[in-house]
């Protein structure tokens, strides 16, 4: 399977993502902001990092990059787009997923791990972990509050397109395990095809036992499958 990385000045996640990548067998290429093409690809990921140095708002110089514009043609074409943390955030600014990411509610950076719970396994970036699996995963992030408008929160809902959401180790959902104020605990969401996902959480970050955990690797291996 081939995947690519689009780098931005100020990302600093993508070799995480690169490495997570290869080790789970993708052929994967990194794709510089001022390219205009890029290499066939089953997978794009948008990294996270502080692309721009979080300019004007996250995301949103990186949203008019160059690759953008093929990776918005590449999304609407069905290929499978990722995109963490201020990859959800450049989603986001392209319209590529809707809604926005806020300041966390306490207005502080949070870098910690947090419990998530699998709220739709029928996809594929899911499809590997059960239905409602909770997992230790890593968030690092100043704007990591999801917001949208009703219309779109209840059409979320109504066709499963959440992801994940915050929760304690026991899968509880409440504001109590909700790490910066997301609503309705959003931790990722796809797009109504669920060819792209957001998430604030970076599995890329658990997928070895000797430095942290593997909770992550299901995701990659999902796309594999």
């Amino acid at each position: 399977m081939n995947s690519s990385v689009i780098i931005f000045p100020g990302s600093n996640c993508d070799r995480d993502i690169a490495v997570a990548l290869e080790k789970m067998q993708f052929k994967n290429q990194m794709v510089w902001h001022k390219d205009t093409k890029l290499p066939k690809s089953d997978l794009i990921v948008i990294p996270g990092g502080f692309s721009y140095g979080d300019y004007l708002r996250s995301g949103a110089i990186a949203g008019k990059s160059l690759i953008i514009n093929e990776v918005i043609k590449a999304a609407n074409d069905g290929c499978l787009i990722l995109g963490i943390c201020n990859g959800f955030q450049i989603l986001t600014e392209t319209g590529l997923l809707k809604g926005a990411l806020l300041r966390n509610k306490n207005l502080k950076f949070i870098n910690k791990n947090v419990n998530i719970k699998v709220i739709n396994n029928k996809s594929n970036f899911t499809n590997k972990y059960k239905a409602n699996q909770i997992l230790d995963i890593n968030i690092a992030h100043n704007e990591g509050n999801y917001f949208t408008n009703k219309d779109h929160l209840k059409k979320l809902i109504q066709e499963n397109l959440i992801a994940f959401k915050y929760c304690d180790k026991n899968g509880n959902i409440n504001d109590d395990n909700n790490p910066n104020g997301s609503i309705e605990n959003i931790a990722g969401i796809f797009n109504e095809k669920k060819n792209i996902l957001g998430m604030m959480p970076h599995p890329e970050r658990m997928v070895d036992n000797m430095i942290s955990n593997s909770d992550g690797i299901n995701l990659f291996s999902s796309l594999m499958n």
